[in-house]
């Protein structure tokens, strides 16, 4: 019981797509996970479709770069 309630209350990791390009632009593998893949050639994408396969991926299609979140605080000003 006490399995069952912690599975529906735990997160579940958030997927992000991404696309592996090859030299030319063209699109060649789709991978979803929570990390960004390991390898040359990935870019996050905002959505997974096959019609872009072996075709060159649209720019639209591309997600901003993601800021590294910084853990120190700014001093506050008076």
């Amino acid at each position: 019981m006490l399995n069952l309630l912690w599975r529906f209350f735990a997160r579940t990791p958030a997927y992000r797509n991404f696309a592996r390009l090859d030299p030319q632009g063209r699109c060649q593998a789709f991978k979803q996970c929570s990390q960004p893949p390991v390898g040359e050639g990935w870019v996050e994408v905002e959505e997974i479709r096959l019609s872009w396969m072996h075709q060159p991926l649209p720019a639209r299609a591309r997600v901003s770069p993601r800021r590294a979140r910084s853990s120190h605080r700014l001093p506050l000003t008076a």
